[in-house]
């Protein structure tokens, strides 16, 4: 089933996505200009767990149009995404290039990366901002994630609440599902159709995804052998009583755990 999420996930992210980025953050050279100004508050969420990135080496899985990657090589670190899209990879390292700063941009399934082991290790992995309903097994790409991680590395997830994908209806959320525990796997609106004008939001194709309680969330990191260290939970500017997005940060460990369940 996730080689079939994959594929159906490839074509949709592949289909205007350079468009919509046009149409949302400018030209690649107008997005550089931006992050020059802007590139501290693109990464307000993680810098307190960072601290000085100069020199560090991050990976960026699922980077989309790599602004995050981007300004976090402004400060000096050694960055590289994975991602997908062909047309995101066209976009981020142009973009990357006019700010003049270097990204590696893998275009692949973050699954099946080619020669994965090459990569070698990170100090940071993070993952942001409507990624996991991608994956039909959160295990397997933690997996991922912590074998990418230096001993000791950091693991840096934030993404929208599960409570607010299904009760809520903020900016970022439009159909909230109103089952907390729906599991089905569903097809969905790309997250960039809504940056299109209309006719052309009409010629994007649909991804496919489902949604993950906090619990499985949490219980697959750990899993993973990754120590969580915070989860934090950020309230909706539309509703303050209520959750819109977190951040989960766990480190790598290395100790023989017991089972849990013996």
């Amino acid at each position: 089933m996730q080689e079939q999420l994959a594929k159906a996930n490839k074509t949709a992210w592949e289909t205007k996505a350079y468009q919509a980025w046009v149409q949302a953050h400018g030209t690649p050279e107008e997005l550089a200009e931006e992050l020059k100004q802007s590139h501290i508050h693109r990464l307000r969420y993680w810098l307190k767990y960072t601290g000085d990135v100069q020199g560090k080496r991050i990976l960026n899985l699922l980077g989309s149009n790599g602004r995050k990657a981007i300004a976090f090589a402004m400060l000096g670190a050694d960055a590289t995404v994975v991602d997908i899209s062909e047309e995101n990879r066209l976009y981020a390292t142009q973009a990357a290039a006019a700010a003049g700063v270097r990204l590696n941009y893998i275009c692949s399934d973050a699954l099946n990366i080619p020669d994965e082991e090459a990569l070698g290790e990170f100090d940071f992995v993070l993952m942001e901002f409507g990624i996991l309903h991608y994956f039909t097994d959160l295990n397997a790409i933690f997996s991922v994630v912590r074998h990418r991680l230096a001993p000791a590395g950091r693991f840096m997830l934030t993404d929208f609440h599960p409570f607010a994908r299904a009760m809520l209806v903020t900016n970022n959320l439009k159909e909230p599902s109103g089952n907390y525990f729906d599991d089905e796997i569903k097809e969905g609106e790309v997250a960039f159709a809504k940056l299109l004008p209309e006719h052309e939001r009409e010629q994007t194709k649909k991804v496919l995804g489902r949604g993950w309680t906090m619990g499985e969330i949490v219980t697959a990191v750990g899993s993973a052998g990754l120590m969580i260290r915070v989860l934090e939970e950020i309230p909706a500017k539309a509703n303050p009583h209520a959750p819109e997005f977190y951040t989960l940060i766990a480190d790598k460990i290395d100790a023989a755990l017991p089972l849990l369940m013996p």
